[in-house]
């Protein structure tokens, strides 16, 4: 029961994301989404969150963004969360090249193109993840 009411928080557009429903639908996960913020948003990153309540999804998801880039998306469910980063056929050509888990690497090159786009989600629920997420960042902000 406790599960549906933690989904149900962040479906909710009148329920804002705030520290404690974070706390509450993250669980232990709250520690790394907390050091993420804190990392993507101090002067080396300069990233911006927009976090809103989406109609076609009926879900609070936030963007975050460098400039008037779109870095990656970012979605909370229970106990975790998953960030997305889309990339064209071009701009996604490097990502096999970055010093991340082959594992992203290997899932990065299954992922069917959906138009134009690949879509790379990871599901985020260890520190030792973060630096994954922070080197694809990096990558995606570098990109024209």
């Amino acid at each position: 029961m406790l599960n549906v009411i933690k989904t149900q928080l962040l479906s909710e557009q009148n329920v804002l994301p705030t520290k404690e429903v974070m706390k509450n639908v993250l669980g232990e996960s709250y520690l790394v989404f907390n050091e993420l913020m804190e990392i993507i948003t101090n002067n080396q990153f300069k990233l911006v969150k927009k976090c809103g309540h989406y109609k076609g999804g009926k879900y609070w998801l936030c963007k975050v963004c460098y400039k008037k880039k779109t870095v990656f998306w970012l979605s909370v469910l229970d106990n975790f969360f998953k960030v997305g980063f889309f990339f064209t056929e071009k701009n996604g050509s490097g990502m096999t090249k970055l010093d991340i888990e082959n594992n992203i690497k290997e899932d990065f090159k299954r992922i069917q193109k959906n138009g134009k786009l690949k879509l790379l989600v990871l599901n985020i629920h260890r520190k030792e993840q973060i630096d994954d997420v922070i080197k694809i960042i990096e990558y995606k902000k570098g990109l024209k």
